[in-house]
């Protein structure tokens, strides 16, 4: 009997535990597992599972096995828990598998006029990643297991049979070539291995973590990522391809042209560059953004013309348009940009495929004319209306975004939120008082600090650019280091003067800079005597070998392994393993502004998302930090969302919130 065969009943199941083996010819790493699935080519060759822990079941589809009714049914019963490592590949493999194979049972969510019809919904679905990241753990599978120091874990062998067997090797009249099991029977019989070996690691993790439960809340909030990420936004395609032609041109004209000033062979290569530096008297060591703009201060023709050019060639933000054309779906719509939990220390999200975190900002004035002129012109066009056609099309970046026609995209952010999150955990009431009669909060801050009235275009308006700096700057116990990563000796200030910006800054804000003191003294002594300790509204315990933060939300945040250690400055601290910034699990140190950062971060986070389960009914297309980009009927008004944001839950009572927005018909910043 084929284990195809094995019937169990559905009424039976409360949870699936599972694994699946693809292949397409799309690279999931560049264009996400939506794209991936959307591939003509895309198939499941293997699928592990183990239904309520038990024994794992193994479909092999390439030899005919099929999965039992009802099991299948059990993929879009909401009351039983899928569970899968990074489970949202699963859901979208498991979709298309449904669609093509098993129409009768598919089942999609949302209405019609959504674009989520090709996925299952993702209620009822756990993923063992988000679990790890809920506790600050690694993400990976293999990373995961290694820092639980789990018996069984994830096969090493798996990367090299993926690779074998998922990726084409060839070819042939357009069609791609992928090997068979026949092609390699030993190899197959150790990637099946590999499979269930999966489902059994994923097993463990589960178990090892049920201590420590995901909240429903948390889960409900996974949920709407994931609808975020099934809906999309629409990428306008003909723009892209146009700035990726465009800027082809760009590249070669440039290069000529450096080739012809400098007589180098590659003005590409960094090394041959600096060599023609050298030989024209300006020798450097590298040939950073920084290290150019200061050379170009004072260069002389032609080294200011050559390194004027060197930056138009390396931007290299034109990146993105290729990221967008990589990953949109046969819909035209760019899906699975988004990561959740993807801050582990804090639950903010992260971006990921187009990464819309760190798309350049637009100055440009009229948006939509510059749009126009790279869509439908030439190069010589938008050389000659625009000059800098690299920083031309790096600043159209966002308006290649664009919502479906009779459509239109409401974009909505909080204000200072963060700034605001810290002054209502410090008790900072000045800073509430500015806040709740819409001051401006730098000059509030310069006037506080300077002891003088300071307007924004009048009276000592010189000063506001300090406050401002200081203010981006203190909050989180940062001193003239921090004023100087910020930019400020390049806004104008002098290193004599950052010093006592800080004192200042601090005297201004003695709350702030008693918060800082009390968060780290309650998880030290949190740590060091096992005590609950309470301060500010939060939570500090320690169990089981984790530090808990608990945030006036009731979601925690989560240190691993905490231990009592000794700074550099030769007080007491916390350390705690986590990732390291060659994402290598490690011991890491915090200190007391780099706490009071990561609860200001993570209730910023819960605010976003509490605004985002108010306007769920919404099609809310992305988040951008503390952005909410909507694709809204032409009717919806933006006063009424930013009305929506600005309302805070019952947990946060006392605080300010304002949010602005604004509409357009391409995605842009305000």
């Amino acid at each position: 009997m084929r284990l195809g065969s094995i019937a169990i009943g559905c009424d039976d199941m409360k949870c699936i535990e599972i694994d699946l083996e693809c292949r397409s010819d799309i690279d999931l790493t560049k264009a996400g597992v939506y794209r991936y699935a959307d591939s003509p080519y895309f198939a499941i060759t293997l699928m592990g599972i183990s239904v309520d822990g038990g024994e794992v079941q193994q479909y092999d589809f390439t030899a005919g096995d099929t999965v039992p009714e009802d099991i299948l049914r059990a993929l879009i019963d909401e009351t039983v828990i899928k569970r899968a490592h990074n489970v949202n590949f699963e859901r979208i493999c498991l979709s298309r598998y449904l669609r093509d194979y098993y129409p009768h049972i598919f089942r999609s969510y949302s209405i019609n006029e959504d674009t989520v019809g090709d996925y299952l919904s993702p209620r009822g679905w756990h993923c063992t990643m988000i679990h790890c990241r809920t506790l600050a753990l690694p993400s990976t599978l293999a990373d995961a297991g290694a820092a639980l120091k789990l018996e069984q874990q994830k096969m090493p062998e798996g990367k090299a049979l993926i690779k074998y067997f998922c990726i084409p090797y060839a070819e042939e009249d357009g069609v791609p070539q992928f090997h068979a099991p026949s092609d390699a029977p030993d190899k197959w019989e150790t990637f099946k291995t590999y499979n269930r070996q999966d489902v059994v690691a994923e097993l463990a993790i589960d178990e090892r973590l049920s201590r420590y439960p995901v909240p429903d809340a948390v889960w409900e909030e996974f949920y709407l990522d994931q609808e975020i990420n099934d809906r999309g936004i629409a990428v306008d395609t003909a723009l892209a391809d146009a700035a990726l032609r465009i800027d082809a041109q760009a590249k070669t004209t440039l290069s000529a042209e450096m080739s012809r000033l400098t007589g180098v062979e590659n003005p590409n290569s960094v090394y041959q560059l600096l060599n023609w530096l050298e030989q024209q008297g300006y020798p450097s060591d590298s040939l950073s953004k920084k290290e150019v703009a200061a050379l170009i201060k004072t260069a002389k023709e032609p080294v200011r013309t050559v390194l004027e050019l060197r930056q138009q060639l390396s931007k290299s933000s034109v990146k993105k348009y290729t990221a967008m054309k990589a990953a949109v779906c046969s819909d035209g719509r760019v899906r699975g940009m988004f990561s959740f939990y993807g801050a582990s220390r804090t639950g903010r999200q992260s971006s990921k495929i187009v990464q819309l975190q760190t798309l350049p900002q637009s100055h440009i004035p009229d948006l939509a004319v510059a749009r126009d002129t790279v869509k439908y012109g030439s190069y010589e066009d938008a050389e000659m209306l625009y000059g800098n056609v690299p920083d031309l099309l790096s600043q159209l970046i966002r308006t290649a975004f664009v919502p479906r026609p009779g459509f239109k995209f409401v974009v909505a952010d909080f204000s200072a939120i963060e700034c605001r999150v810290l002054a209502w955990l410090a008790g900072e009431q000045w800073v509430l008082d500015t806040f709740a009669n819409n001051g401006d909060i730098y000059c509030a801050t310069a006037s506080r600090m300077f002891h003088c009235k300071v307007e924004k275009h009048g009276e000592n308006a010189e000063l506001r650019q300090k406050g401002k700096q200081a203010t981006l700057s203190c909050g989180y116990g940062g001193g003239v280091g921090a004023l100087i990563s910020m930019g400020a000796l390049e806004s104008g200030m002098k290193e004599e003067e950052l010093k006592p910006l800080v004192d200042a800054w601090r005297a201004a804000n003695p709350n702030i800079v008693r918060l800082w003191r009390n968060l780290e003294k309650a998880a030290i002594t949190a740590v060091s005597q096992g005590t609950v300790q309470e301060t500010h509204g939060l939570l500090f315990s320690y169990t089981g070998g984790m530090l808990f933060i608990t945030l006036p939300s009731g979601r925690r945040l989560a240190y691993a392994q905490p231990k009592i250690g000794c700074s550099k400055f030769g007080g007491k601290c916390i350390t705690y393993m986590g990732l390291n910034t060659a994402k290598k699990w490690d011991r890491l140190e915090t200190f007391s502004g780099k706490i009071a950062e990561n609860v200001t971060q993570a209730i910023a986070r819960d605010l976003l998302f509490y605004s985002m389960q108010t306007l769920c009914c919404c099609f809310m297309v992305a988040t951008v930090h503390d952005e909410i980009i909507i694709e809204a009927d032409k009717r919806m008004s933006v006063d009424a969302v930013c009305e929506q944001m600005s309302r805070v839950p019952s947990w946060a009572k006392g605080l300010i919130l304002k949010a602005d927005g604004y509409e357009c018909d391409f995605y842009q910043k305000n």
